[in-house]
């Protein structure tokens, strides 16, 4: 018996050493599953950093020194920029030292073609400035080359300013998403439908038609790229068609814009067509949902005001052309206050003049602390939200573009902050809303795609668009002016 000692006793050693080795593997990969700084770093497409990290995104607003990690067109991580880069590594890294990283900005209102209109009847009222000067220029000029030229040169203004989605209200929309699937940046594009004759069209009924044509042809057939219904305005479009409108766009799931209550003008007209004022005319009709989006609302009583909040739709801001067609002062700070969706615009570049978001930004801030006499009317951190994750929320993009969060699509802009202008930093939200402007920009990147860096423009062709552009001017002006 004592001879066999040793052989159990070596057994036995080999049994509890065995299942020391398995025991103590499962707690070493339990461990690391657990602790993150004991992974290995994850590939991903693209790492961008900055100074400031703004994300608007109230769980973490600023995080200085902090950096971002795309994989697939998506934010995947948002940290310090240390810990980033210590988890993950990336084919291209764009680090962003005198940097601040944001989202891009959300133009919610813009005729983007227009750009080629730009500066040709100033200094005029609404109805004048359209039905004098701008629907005839549009019946003779516009055409699909108009509208190409038109849409490469406002999308060069577009990304050289920060804007990273837009919403296109206008014509030839098959010409403009081309134009925008090449260039690379987000669009709710939404063909203008009106009840008299319009660039290609006799009338409501064949604009009408084209516009759900294209729709059926485009919902979900690119990301980037939302195909929409517009109608003009409750004083261009009769209530039948806008029950059309309405109707379509529920038909389709597809978002709606419309020009509402822009002018005093209009509230009069329509209040004595209709016995209403228009946005209670477009309440009698079933129109407001949260699938719609109206542009300017300067003229809001009250109880439309809650009554907007109420129904859910957004109200996108255009102060840039609201002041220089001298259409009023719209009612933002009541309308935040009651809850309304608020987001901003820069209409068309023929009665702004320009696609500059910044300028919108800076004017949202100053005019309605000017007309209130409170300088707290609207801070500055809540005009960069209406610019931003507000605009997404009015657009119903809120769960896809606007903030720098875990999971929303990677539409990210750079802004430099070493020009005299913007030094010193106490507070990079308030340089941002105060004093930074489109020429700050120095990187856009829409859906994880580098489209402009250090300037430059990657996707587009500035010099070949600046050429064509002119060329079509001079024709129009020549034409127009003879003498």
């Amino acid at each position: 018996m004592k001879r066999h000692l040793p052989k159990y006793y070596n057994l036995l050693v080999f049994f509890v050493c065995t299942l020391f080795f398995v025991f103590s593997s499962q707690i070493v990969i339990a461990w690391s599953n657990s602790n993150p700084n004991s992974q290995e770093t994850r590939s991903v497409d693209l790492i961008v950093g900055g100074d400031f990290v703004v994300t608007m995104n109230d769980a973490q607003p600023v995080i200085k020194n902090g950096a971002v990690a795309i994989a697939d067109g998506k934010i995947i991580a948002v940290d310090k920029k240390d810990k980033i880069l210590a988890s993950y590594k990336a084919d291209r890294t764009l680090p962003g030292e005198g940097m601040v990283l944001m989202p891009g900005l959300v133009n919610g209102h813009s005729h983007s073609a227009m750009v080629l209109f730009r500066g040709l009847a100033d200094d005029l009222a609404l109805e004048d400035w359209l039905q004098n000067y701008i629907f005839p220029a549009e019946a003779k000029f516009v055409d699909e080359n108009f509208i190409r030229i038109g849409e490469q040169l406002a999308c060069w203004e577009m990304i050289r300013g920060g804007t990273t989605t837009f919403v296109d209200m206008y014509f030839k929309p098959d010409v403009a998403t081309e134009v925008v699937n090449e260039c690379g940046l987000r669009a709710i594009i939404a063909p203008s439908s009106i009840d008299f004759p319009s660039p290609g069209f006799q009338g409501w009924d064949d604009a009408f038609a084209t516009a759900v044509d294209f729709v059926k042809r485009w919902k979900g057939k690119n990301s980037r790229i939302i195909p929409a219904i517009a109608a003009h305005a409750p004083y261009t479009v009769s209530p039948e068609h806008l029950t059309q409108a309405i109707e379509a766009a529920r038909q389709y799931d597809v978002p709606l814009t419309i020009h509402l209550a822009e002018t005093k003008t209009e509230v009069e007209d329509v209040q004595q067509r209709y016995n209403a004022t228009p946005v209670q005319h477009l309440e009698n009709l079933g129109f407001l949902e949260p699938r719609v989006f109206a542009a300017h609302v300067v003229w809001p009583n009250e109880s439309e005001i809650a009554l907007m909040a109420k129904r859910g739709i957004g109200v996108i801001h255009n102060p840039d052309s609201n002041l220089k067609l001298a259409s009023g002062f719209a009612p933002i700070p009541q309308m935040l206050k009651a809850g309304v969706k608020v987001g901003l615009g820069t209409d068309g570049a023929a009665s702004n003049n320009d696609l500059d978001m910044w300028e919108a930004i800076r004017l949202t801030a100053f005019i309605h602390k000017g007309t209130t006499l409170d300088p707290t009317a609207v801070p500055a951190k809540t005009v960069l939200r209406m610019a931003t994750f507000g605009g997404a929320e009015a657009l119903g993009l809120a769960d896809k573009i606007g903030a720098i969060k875990e999971g929303l699509q990677a539409d990210l802009i750079q802004v430099q902050l070493n020009e005299p202008h913007l030094t010193p930093i106490y507070d990079v939200i308030s340089h941002l809303v105060y004093t930074a402007d489109a020429q700050d920009v120095d990187t856009v990147i829409v859906d994880g795609k580098v489209l402009m860096h250090r300037r430059e423009m990657l996707t587009l062709s500035p010099d070949r668009i600046r050429l064509e552009a002119t060329s079509i001017a001079e024709r129009i002006d020549a034409e127009l002016r003879p003498n």
